[in-house]
């Protein structure tokens, strides 16, 4: 609900419907939904992200945890936990990935390509201090997370010709 004050004495409401996104596994054995808008979006060059998820780079969409529901499949859902910091999630049946739960962050990531319906809209490069495919589109590019995240927030020049580092 939208609440609008108008002339001090009257109210006006207005109802607006929350976006929600439907997305799958590589089998559709999992599906999900996230509803409302995510807290972030971006993308994550360090290795660990790029190892998981096969790619030079991993573009993420973070929510709230009770924004992203697992509305059939959860027995086939696996956990995959290398550090503290992440909780990777896949189908058990067919392996796609579907999410990595950041508890410290309170944050999940429910990975762009799993949700097709949704606009992608970077905002933000983390951890470009590790790139191998630098990218040239005027968005920040962090060392490593914004400091609101635990990391140091400085910003690092945008790729130049060279390979960083």
């Amino acid at each position: 609900m939208l609440h609008k004050l108008g002339g001090g004495r009257r109210r006006v409401t207005e109802t607006r419907t929350m976006a929600t996104h439907k997305g799958e596994c590589f089998c559709g054995a999992v599906q999900l939904e996230v509803s409302g808008e995510p807290e972030g979006m971006g993308y994550c060059h360090c290795q660990s992200c790029r190892s998981w998820s096969g790619g030079p780079v991993n573009a993420f969409t973070l929510w709230k945890p009770d924004a992203v529901r697992v509305t059939a499949g959860a027995e086939h859902i696996g956990t995959f936990q290398k550090t503290a910091a992440s909780q990777r999630q896949y189908c058990t049946r067919c392996g796609g990935h579907l999410m990595t739960n950041h508890p410290a962050l309170g944050l999940i990531d429910v990975f762009a390509a799993t949700l097709p319906t949704l606009t992608f809209n970077p905002r933000v490069h983390v951890n470009y201090a590790e790139t191998v495919l630098p990218m040239r589109d005027g968005l920040p590019k962090l060392t490593d997370f914004p400091a609101e995240l635990g990391g140091s927030g400085e910003q690092m020049a945008e790729y130049n010709g060279r390979m960083p580092g």
